[in-house]
């Protein structure tokens, strides 16, 4: 690994190839830094990453390129979107997607090992693919990025380069939980028992989840991602010790941060294992607590459009359903707002208005009740959701619609 000024980095992009296709860490670890090097050096190049946040080159010239859209590139019209579950993305960069350049925020150097920190997710497979086309691997070492284990670990030997950028990582605001979010955490809180897997995303409804389970006893964390929700959960003895929390990145404040640098008991590790439904499905009593944009009367859900414009993406949804389902006393749950504040319209409809994201769940819950779906004919599904999950206002026409598709 050669550590490089700015001066000689800018150099280095600028002896790039023409047009080269460059990966990037993704979520709240986006190594800013050098990507307004590149930026400044290359005038086309195409750019993918995971759940990018503001802040991104968008300029002609540049493709955004990514399988879950976040919000610094959701309304670029530079959007190349990939559909793909979130376990068969790394497969993409040895097929379709093939990396020329991989930029990464990493720890600075511990014992020969660089640490992906907070994101490791696909970069190890990105890594490992552009280092057989002969491309480049560069780092942002920035002592700010705590180090932590697993797959983590990147030995130097694999970084090409490196650039010294100290600064603090950003993360997302406080979710703000109200009196329907609580409602519907109070409903997925009853369905976890003591000693079960969980897999839980970000926002509203999860931290309402988390911060109800802390009377629970002997929990593991098996999961996408995590946040400071978790944190909770240990500090009031909830989580198993004896059992490692394995996520692939996380995200939340300073204090997490804080928490995780060097803590032996959480374990990072790529997206082809923990995505991957066959291990998902080996973890007792796994619980998947996901959300959606709509769920409709055949039970299917829509997580990623927004009137037909992709919104995010497929990501680990379908990865943690079909293992959670296949788990022993697993369960896949749905969680969602049953009336969407902004819009003014259900979010249980007659059919969903985009590409399906998945179906075939345990359970349906709204801050009006529970649908039980696994198991249940079509018609008994529909009855499930209409009446225990939907708005009130919207029931008499999801019956009539119910009736026109023969599931009344």
């Amino acid at each position: 690994m050669q550590i490089l000024t700015p001066a000689s980095a800018a150099a280095m992009f600028g002896a790039l190839d023409d047009n080269p296709r460059v990966i990037a860490s993704g979520n709240y670890a986006a190594p800013h830094p050098l990507l307004a090097m590149l930026d400044a050096e290359v005038a086309s190049y195409r750019l993918f990453m995971l759940n990018a946040q503001a802040g991104l080159p968008d300029r002609d010239g540049v493709v955004l390129e990514t399988c879950f859209v976040g919000p610094g590139m959701r309304t670029s019209k530079r959007l190349r979107y990939i559909p793909s579950r979130l376990s068969l993305v790394p497969r993409l960069f040895a097929t379709t997607v093939p990396p020329d350049v991989v930029l990464l925020h990493t720890s600075p150097p511990r014992d020969g090992h660089v640490s992906l920190g907070t994101e490791v997710n696909v970069l190890p497979a990105a890594v490992e693919a552009v280092r057989a086309r002969g491309g480049v691997v560069v780092a942002q070492l920035n002592p700010q990025m705590p180090f932590t284990f697993g797959d983590a670990q990147l030995p130097v030997e694999l970084v090409d380069y490196a650039v010294e950028a100290d600064g603090p990582l950003p993360a997302p605001p406080p979710a703000a939980r109200d009196e329907v979010a609580e409602a519907i955490g109070d409903a997925v809180v009853e369905r976890i028992l003591d000693g079960a897997t969980l897999q839980l995303g970000i926002g509203t409804v999860p931290d309402a989840v988390l911060h109800r389970l802390v009377e629970r006893r002997g929990l593991r964390v098996w999961s996408e991602m995590f946040s400071d929700g978790v944190l909770e959960l240990d500090r009031h003895g909830a989580l198993d010790p004896d059992e490692l929390l394995t996520a692939s990145f996380l995200f939340g404040s300073a204090e997490l941060l804080r928490w995780v640098d060097g803590n032996e008991r959480v374990r990072l590790l790529r997206t082809e294992t923990v995505n991957e439904p066959a291990v998902i499905a080996r973890n007792r009593m796994m619980t998947s607590i996901n959300t959606a944009l709509q769920v409709d009367l055949f039970a299917q859900a829509n997580a990623s459009r927004i009137a037909g414009r992709i919104y995010s993406g497929f990501g680990g949804q379908t990865d943690f359903i079909v293992g959670a389902l296949h788990s022993d006393c697993g369960q896949a749950l749905v969680a969602l707002r049953a009336w969407h504040p902004k819009a003014g319209v259900s979010t249980i409809v007659p059919l969903v208005n985009g590409p399906v994201t998945s179906f075939q769940h345990t359970a349906v819950i709204t801050e009006h009740g529970v649908a039980e779906l696994f198991g249940r004919s079509e018609r008994d599904q529909a009855e499930q959701l209409i009446e225990r999950t939907a708005d009130p206002r919207a029931r008499p026409e999801l019956w009539a619609a119910a009736a026109e598709m023969g599931l009344s």
